[in-house]
């Protein structure tokens, strides 16, 4: 139930600041086994009521009440309300049953087994019929994968496997053809007549869908202009002497009054009398009166004729079952599963989706032409000569920069590219932020470690460095650590600005500037900039790849001292541990904005 429903934005141009209302006093409501339909043309205020009765928009700036089984909406019912947005928010490269099963595995409660929680995924599956396509990829735009329709009952389905009791739909039936968008509807109808509410904004639906609905909200620039059973609405237009002259469908009837063109629409006389009076700001070319007018004239009938009415009806308590009462009003939020669980089902749903992208010919192709190049540069290179010395250390300061650079510029895409699906799946509670975190942090390191391996074996033996097994793992390992601290650094600087171009600016001037101060191009440097070095992943990876390689010979290499190194060690380490703290508490925050 939802009473006297405003909403606000200020919108802040260069000079001025100016308030826009969206909502002015909407006032409704819907039962179990309805489905309500919130119709209006663009700007009309649809996605923002929905948004509100949802519960996905700040309250500051929402006027009015709004309720469930007359209790205020928390944070607790977020696991009782399913929500579609009109966006398809999937990954692309995992299966429709995978998709289902992994939101199963973690929405449904923990009372229920593993085997439970799957074959609720397969009911949902039949009961959306997607069994045909229950193997194919969902597909992207870069994937193929399966159909516009196919999608939204993915969508649909990743919320309903909860069993919600109310499910919010954003214009689910966009783009479809009307017999896809048809039987969209129809399935909803049916979620419905199982004892839950449904509500759903629709933007221009065909007659036979239109009479699917129960209820209906027609909305004309935030203002309401009706709300009652869907049935009746044409009566009570044709009550206020607004009839089409033509055979219409009543939702494109009804659009048009919204939009104030009253063309092929007979108006009452009052309208009339006003264009007839000569008033200029009424009266279109046609003689027809303007837009605004007309919704003026639809506004003020609705509230002297019906709105008091409707309001009357909200005061009426309708019965619930009590026991659905104690749940909603349960104060203990309850996770589908533990945190270990959640890390497992989440690590291996990341390590299947991006599996195809770190392995794409592409990647492989870049690192091992790369590898070839240098390997063929620093041919047989001889460490116990001193110039061959000199050559080297510059081979093995450019594989510090490479495996600096390129882990940076790819994690930095990591959390802007998934905002969508984490501030989706967060808002209905699905997992805790820090399994998350460590399961997509972690899910990727299995994955890093085979390219430069593969990198390695071609450089080490033709560019001639030191053949023994000791010097070669631990020169692995120290990429390897190089590698997941570069990682850090662009998982930081990507979850704290989420915005990629100011990401990969700010970036690019980090890695150079740590580039030229690790210790390679310039030998003195000057003590007031000298402490960049020691922030320098680039210079710790270059000072323990000297050491694993020259230590027998010589104690220093270009005024580098090669010395223990566990200084190096530890800093590396720090920086694996520390920048992904600063990630972590950045998405910590980036939530707590959203939820403000």
């Amino acid at each position: 139930m939802f009473k006297d429903l405003t909403y606000k934005v200020v919108i802040r141009g260069m000079t001025t600041t100016e308030e826009k209302e969206i909502l002015k006093g909407i006032t409704g409501s819907v039962n179990p086994g309805e489905v309500l339909a919130m119709m209006g043309p663009s700007g009309s205020g649809k996605t923002s009521l929905l948004n509100l009765l949802g519960g996905r928009l700040s309250q500051p700036s929402m006027g009015g009440s709004v309720t469930y089984n007359d209790l205020p909406y928390s944070k607790f019912l977020k696991s009782r309300i399913g929500f579609v947005t009109q966006d398809d928010v999937l990954f692309p490269h995992l299966t429709v049953k995978e998709t289902l099963t992994y939101a199963a595995l973690l929405k449904l409660p923990n009372t229920l087994t593993k085997d439970q929680k799957e074959k609720r995924a397969l009911d949902v599956i039949n009961e959306l019929g997607l069994e045909r396509c229950q193997d194919t990829m969902i597909g992207g735009s870069f994937v193929r994968g399966v159909s516009g329709g196919e999608r939204k009952r993915v969508c649909i389905g990743n919320e309903i496997i909860i069993n919600p009791s109310l499910l919010f739909l954003d214009e689910p039936t966009s783009g479809l053809d009307s017999t896809t968008a048809l039987r969209i509807v129809q399935m909803l109808h049916d979620i419905a007549e199982a004892g839950k509410t449904i509500v759903t904004t629709i933007h221009q639906p065909s007659s036979r869908l239109f009479h699917k609905f129960d209820k209906l909200i027609l909305l004309g620039k935030g203002s309401l202009l009706y709300f009652g059973k869907a049935s009746e609405a044409m009566d009570y237009f044709q009550f206020i002497g607004c009839t089409p002259l033509i055979a219409m469908n009543p939702a494109e009837f009804l659009l048009d009054l919204a939009n104030g063109n009253v063309n092929d629409i007979s108006v009452p006389s009052e309208l009339e009398d006003k264009v007839q009076v000569g008033n200029a700001e009424a009266e279109t070319q046609n003689g027809k009166p303007s837009a605004a007018v007309v919704q003026e004239y639809l506004v003020e009938a609705y509230e002297t004729r019906v709105a008091e009415i409707e309001k009357k009806k909200l005061m009426v308590p309708i019965p619930l079952d009590e026991e659905l009462k104690s749940k909603v009003h349960s104060l203990k939020r309850q996770w589908g599963a533990s945190w270990c669980e959640q890390y497992s089902i989440l690590f291996r749903r990341g390590f299947k989706e991006r599996r195809h992208d770190y392995f794409s010919w592409l990647r492989i192709t870049q690192v091992l032409a790369t590898a070839i190049i240098l390997g063929l540069l620093w041919w047989q290179s001889d460490a116990n000569d001193p110039n061959g010395q000199q050559d080297q250390a510059g081979l093995l300061f450019f594989i510090a920069v490479f495996w600096g650079f390129f882990p940076v510029f790819t994690a930095i895409f990591t959390f802007p590219q998934e905002r969508a699906m984490l501030t989706k799946e967060r808002a209905t509670d699905m997992y805790r932020l820090s399994a998350y975190f460590v399961a997509r942090t972690t899910s990727d390191l299995p994955l890093d470690l085979v390219l430069p391996v593969l990198f390695l074996l071609v450089v080490y033996f033709m560019a001639g460095l030191r053949l023994s097994a000791g010097p070669f793992f631990l020169s692995i390992l120290t990429v390897f650590l190089c590698i997941v601290a570069a990682q850090g650094l662009g998982l930081a600087i990507g979850a704290t600005l989420m915005d990629l171009k100011r990401a990969t600016t700010l970036a690019s001037v980090t890695v150079m500037t740590f580039m030229l101060a690790g210790g390679f191009f310039v030998k003195k440097v000057p003590i007031f900039i000298s402490w960049i070095r020691y922030i320098s992943f680039n210079y710790h990876t270059y000072k323990l790849l000297l050491k694993v390689q020259y230590e027998h010979i010589t104690p220093s290499i270009n005024g580098i001292k090669i010395d223990s190194c566990f200084t190096e060690v530890a800093a590396l380490i720090t920086m694996v541990f520390g920048y992904r703290l600063l990630a972590y508490l950045s998405l910590r925050w980036m939530k707590l904005q959203a939820g403000a």
